[in-house]
């Protein structure tokens, strides 16, 4: 590997890369910084600032020369990055020359800042996520594309299987386990769906050398045929006539908002080029408005779900204390962003519902993140899973903010309710649906204020 000193400069850097957004070729130093970011030569792009110009000029195919900086894990790398889709590169790919190359040990507090907006993009433009664990077994999967529904199926009918299990991976001849950097990037395909998609595994916990999880995201190459989302809504709106967001607009327009989203967020983060400050905090308005947007599709389509007549749930054995530690897990990261701790309490198979897991999933997640919304910095969320208590098992959430007074404990449950809070971006049917989906199981999700303050919701549901 090169072995330049803390603060050289090189005239320049080249390489090539393929329509995979592969680098198949690098100079040692090109190749010294792929192989520190986690990547290959030949292999996918690590690099994750040189990766978005290489597909922006990719998929324009024009001509790209912009500054840019990366963190090497030890050092800041600056120069002057020309990305042309256009010379003797691999078919498809691109020629990368950086020039007037700089290597500089000095802090870099945007490095990880950078990645995470990278990851915030392809956040808001995947049409599959899941959380997985230390082991890439996944705990939970939801897809928002018609052509997904299949793998989401697959997903949860054996929850804890190994998520490249569920997927064709192209072009990766080893088997699992393999080190998630080996994954990040690749591309695949599953059954029911034509087209081709982008793995992103992100790295959970304060250390991604030895992550507690990862969060999947499974990007398409290209938009789904608007032909092909009708014809799935069509069939839906036809057995249930009255339907309108879930079964027809949302899939059409969930594909539209993410990409506002994204183009917001790549304009926030100027990757498209320099951008006075003013504006970058435009883009982050309207990125912010479309997640909420999103946020609101998402809540009325599950609204439509559970007020058409003849709902029901699947029965199954629930494991609550298996769900309640699967939900909490989900939302770690944003509890410990908040410093927060999150404490669930419970043994596993002592309280075992009948009901449906996905939709338990669901109301607990619902639960936490709003304990998690409404509790000050520093303190407790409490999960605690409790046995068979004639025929029923509960779960409970408690938490120690503001709590619930008497006359908004059964107001909190209506449609659209919100109770004077108008700026956490909710839409207040959060309990609406939950507590319907727990009826719908045979179940109920009730509010108490405790006597040491704070709120408590209990899910409970009938024993297995």
């Amino acid at each position: 590997m090169n072995t330049m000193g803390p603060h050289n400069t090189l005239l320049g850097a080249r390489g090539l890369t393929d329509a995979r957004d592969w680098l198949m070729g690098a100079d040692e130093t090109l190749a010294e910084l792929q192989a520190r970011c986690g990547g290959r030569v030949p292999g996918p792009l690590a690099i994750p600032e040189l990766l978005a110009l290489v597909q922006q000029a990719r998929e324009l195919g024009l001509r790209i020369a912009r500054a840019f900086t990366a963190f090497d894990g030890e050092a800041l790398v600056s120069g002057f990055a020309r990305i042309d889709p256009s010379a003797e590169a691999a078919a498809g790919g691109c020629e990368v020359l950086v020039e007037n190359w700089q290597r500089s040990l000095q802090p870099a507090p945007e490095g990880r800042a950078f990645a995470d907006r990278l990851d915030a993009i392809d956040r808001a433009t995947a049409e599959v996520s899941a959380r997985l664990d230390a082991r890439q077994q996944v705990q939970v999967l939801s897809a928002l594309a018609p052509d997904a529904a299949g793998l989401q199926a697959a997903a949860m009918a054996r929850p804890g299987q190994v998520w490249s299990d569920l997927v064709e991976l192209a072009d990766v001849s080893h088997h699992q386990p393999l080190h998630w950097r080996l994954l990040d990037g690749a591309a695949c395909r599953f059954a029911g769906s034509s087209r081709h998609w982008r793995v992103r595994l992100i790295p959970l916990g304060p250390d991604s050398q030895s992550p507690t999880g990862f969060e999947l995201l499974l990007i398409a190459d290209e938009p789904l045929a608007v032909g092909a989302a009708d014809e799935t809504a069509g069939s839906e709106a036809e057995a249930t006539p009255t339907r309108l967001i879930g079964s027809a607009l949302a899939p059409v327009l969930r594909q539209p908002v993410a990409r506002i989203i994204a183009n917001a967020e790549t304009i926030r983060t100027r990757l498209a080029g320099p951008l006075r400050e003013e504006y970058s905090e435009y883009a982050g308005t309207i990125a912010s408005a479309g997640q909420h947007l999103a946020a609101m599709l998402d809540d009325l389509a599950d609204l439509e779900v559970v007020e058409t007549p003849g709902f029901s749930t699947v029965r199954e054995r629930v494991d609550l204390a298996d769900a309640a530690g699967r939900a909490a897990g989900i939302l770690g990261v944003r509890a410990q962003n908040r410093d927060i701790a999150l404490m669930v309490t419970g043994t596993r198979g002592a309280a075992v519902a009948n009901a449906e897991f996905r939709r338990v999933l669901q109301i607990l997640i619902n639960l936490i993140g709003n304990a998690i919304a409404y509790s000050p910095a520093g303190s407790t969320v409490t999960v605690a899973v409790e046995g068979a208590n004639t025929g029923k098992v509960s779960v409970s959430v408690a938490d120690e903010g503001p709590g619930i007074m008497p006359e908004q404990a059964e107001r909190i449950f209506d449609k659209f309710e919100r109770l004077g809070r108008d700026k956490d971006g909710g839409s207040g049917l959060g309990l609406y649906i939950s507590r319907r989906l727990a009826e719908a199981m045979e179940g109920s999700l009730t509010v108490e204020t405790p006597a040491g303050g704070g709120a408590l919701f209990r899910l409970e549901l009938p024993a297995a």
